[in-house]
């Protein structure tokens, strides 16, 4: 199916904005201007009761620049994350703010490098007068140290919740990680007897967190795409420039199958990420298979192209003064970020019933 024209629109709009505002500077003009804060929320809670579709729109585009603002972290996990628990009051309190960009929220999930529900030991012990008391070390918290609110998986006694934890309250620590990717923020948190309030049902946050993490996916594959397309059309142009023994490097034979076979690449990978998005906005029960097949389909085709970026622009191409490091860095962060390719398969292939769930 082709793109809608509302979504062509906002795909110019979203180009123009990132293209007149660089770095962090592009989060305002973005959820003011655009509202792509509030694309996946129901207008009542703010939000334009958009879908993945237009998420993807918007990720594609974020990818194409290595935008560094927090859409994946907050208008995307935190977002998805309150309206799967189904808790009314902290979607009327927390959505319009993150909709709005006047706050910005992060959700600390992964723990040993994993990001499986399964795998969460924070404890969550009840606290006087109703409240929680969280402990456990969190990583991979995308934009953790900057962000206004915080939602924490851990675990009870009914087993994987979710909780909101209060950013500067006591018992909160937030590193910002060294990460070789700069154009994604990370951090770690640590948490001693933070206070936290639940959010939605004790012991749901396990169903949460996956369908999250199918969404997160989702998301990403677009922004990988994106990226690897950038990278295909700068090389290409690269290719036709550079002069090597006196005729442009694109005219021979061995570079044009290697351009080519990027090319491929790079549109197989976008159809992967399309699939998981109209499973993602039909609310498909294929959404699992498709966000695994995506995510490990569109994390190679990323590195796979950036790495031939870097190798087609020789010597400039791990310069500062070149672009092509940048999303080489990307690439190999962001094949890593809600596990890798590897993992995805598996899941697959459980959703498929070839393994032992």
């Amino acid at each position: 199916m082709r793109p809608t024209e509302e979504q062509k629109e906002l795909r110019s709009a979203v180009r123009a904005s990132l293209a007149r505002h660089e770095g962090a500077a592009a989060w305002l003009p973005l959820t003011e201007q655009i509202g792509v804060a509030g694309l996946g929320v129901p207008e009542e809670y703010g939000g334009a009761g958009c879908g993945a579709r237009e998420v993807h729109v918007v990720m594609e585009e974020l990818g194409r620049s290595l935008s560094p603002v927090p859409y994946l972290g907050s208008a995307v996990l935190v977002v998805q994350a309150l309206l799967a628990s189904g808790d009314t009051r902290a979607c009327t309190q927390l959505l319009p703010g993150l909709v709005e960009g006047t706050a910005v929220g992060t959700l600390a999930w992964a723990e040993g490098g994993s990001w499986d529900p399964a795998a969460i030991r924070a404890d969550a012990a009840r606290g006087p007068g109703g409240t929680w008391l969280l402990t456990g070390t969190k990583e991979f918290v995308l934009h953790g140290t900057e962000a206004d609110v915080l939602l924490v998986a851990a675990r009870t006694a009914a087993g994987v919740s979710l909780f909101e934890v209060p950013v500067d309250g006591a018992g909160v620590r937030r590193e910002a990680a060294v990460t070789m990717d700069q154009t994604r923020a990370q951090a770690r948190i640590v948490l001693d007897g933070a206070e936290g309030r639940l959010i939605g049902a004790e012991g749901d946050g396990g169903r949460v967190l996956r369908h999250v993490l199918d969404l997160a996916c989702t998301a990403l594959a677009a922004e990988q795409v994106g990226a690897a397309e950038r990278c295909l059309e700068i090389t290409v142009a690269y290719a036709k420039e550079r002069i090597q023994f006196g005729r442009p490097i694109g005219s021979f034979q061995a570079l044009k199958h290697r351009l080519a076979d990027a090319y491929v690449l790079v549109e197989s990978a976008r159809s992967a990420a399309l699939g998981a998005a109209f499973a993602a906005a039909a609310g498909s029960s294929e959404l699992t298979r498709r966000a695994a097949v995506a995510k490990s389909a569109c994390s190679e085709a990323f590195t796979a192209v950036a790495g031939e970026t870097i190798q087609l622009h020789g010597g400039i191409g791990i310069t500062w003064e070149h672009d092509a490091h940048r999303y080489f860095k990307r690439a190999h962060g962001s094949a890593q970020l809600f596990g890798p390719p590897a993992w995805h398969r598996v899941r697959l292939a459980k959703d498929l019933g070839l393994t032992a769930a």
